[in-house]
């Protein structure tokens, strides 16, 4: 696996950075003999954050007859924070990959920048059609599709399943970050769900973990009686520390990815990451055979799962209510 992270030959990158634009991707097809398939894989967070993600999309490609070192491999560019982003596009642009794997709005925006000429394939997107990544989900056209999970909408219903666990409450958070694209839309979708609800929204931005002390100090200010996490880079890699800031706050949570209650969150509503990951290889084959982004439908994802954490439940002091817990797919002891 060929991970680069920031402090490695800065100068490099700076250099590179620019002198690359957009250069054509030649066809993977007109060249499958000669050579693996190149993939980039642009992230944000460490490569420890990611091993599940990882494993999915291997796996995908594996069901559909790759070797990774021989038929495939993939360059990876893991940046610490978004102002790296570009760079790291730049850095998988001018390699000349076959395909760009973006996973969310973070990424995504970055790459676009970088290329309109590389395939690029989401594999987590929130909001392609409302940031203008795609033209419309049946037609993306560009050079960008993959796989969406609406978190706009998961969103509000995580705030509802919330509010069934604290009924009457009257103040919830919104733990969000101001560099996720997406969240701004996410946010007016939960301002929507609050206000037929009778719940006021506490908006706690934070852009890094260093921010989380801030966010927390804010509601217990506020006296919120609750939180709702939508999906980020920066809450998807930072689980164990936000796990912690639950505890210590004695605040009820809920988040979107499932991996924030494995780690010791208490509930999570949201779709299958694995899932997604895994059938962004899909995309990924189809493009190495000659298929468009621009003809590839961007898929949303269809399985949603509601995740409850029984002994963070117990630590908070809550009883679970038989409505959530009659719905829950997966219940950690």
């Amino acid at each position: 696996m060929n991970v680069v992270q920031p402090g490695e030959d800065m100068r490099r990158r700076e250099i590179i950075a620019g002198i690359v634009g957009a250069m054509a991707a030649e066809p993977f097809v007109a060249q499958a003999q000669s050579r693996p398939a190149h993939i980039g894989f642009l992230g944000l967070a460490p490569a420890t954050a990611w091993t599940e993600q990882f494993d999915a999309l291997r796996a995908g490609l594996k069901d559909l007859g790759y070797v990774e070192g021989q038929t495939f491999v993939i360059d990876f560019r893991l940046a610490d924070n978004v102002d790296q982003l570009p760079t790291y596009a730049a850095e998988l642009v001018s390699l000349n990959v076959d395909v760009i794997v973006a996973p969310a709005s973070t990424e995504v925006e970055p790459a676009r920048r970088a290329t309109t000429a590389i395939p690029i394939v989401f594999a987590q997107h929130a909001d392609p059609v409302g940031l203008g990544h795609v033209a419309s989900l049946p037609h993306p056209g560009g050079n960008i599709t993959g796989v969406s999970m609406v978190l706009p909408e998961i969103a509000a219903k995580a705030l509802e399943i919330l509010l069934d666990l604290i009924r009457g409450a009257e103040r919830v958070a919104v733990l969000w970050n101001p560099t996720t694209p997406s969240h701004h839309e996410v946010l007016r979708s939960l301002e929507r769900t609050a206000a037929k609800l009778d719940v006021r929204l506490v908006l706690t931005p934070a852009s890094s973990v260093a921010d989380f002390d801030d966010a927390f100090a804010s509601m217990a200010r506020e006296r919120v009686q609750g939180f709702v996490v939508p999906s980020s880079p920066l809450t998807n890699s930072a689980r164990d520390v936000l796990a912690q800031r639950e505890l210590a706050s004695r605040l009820p949570g809920i988040f979107v990815n499932r991996e924030n209650v494995v780690a010791g969150g208490l509930m999570s509503y949201g779709a299958d990451f694995n899932y997604m990951y895994r059938h962004t290889a899909v995309y990924i084959d189809k493009i190495l055979k000659g298929a468009k982004p621009a003809d590839l439908p961007v898929e949303q994802a269809s399985k949603y799962q509601l995740v409850l954490n029984l002994k963070t439940a117990k630590a908070l002091g809550l009883e679970i209510p038989q409505s959530i817990y009659a719905r829950a797919d997966q219940v950690i002891e």
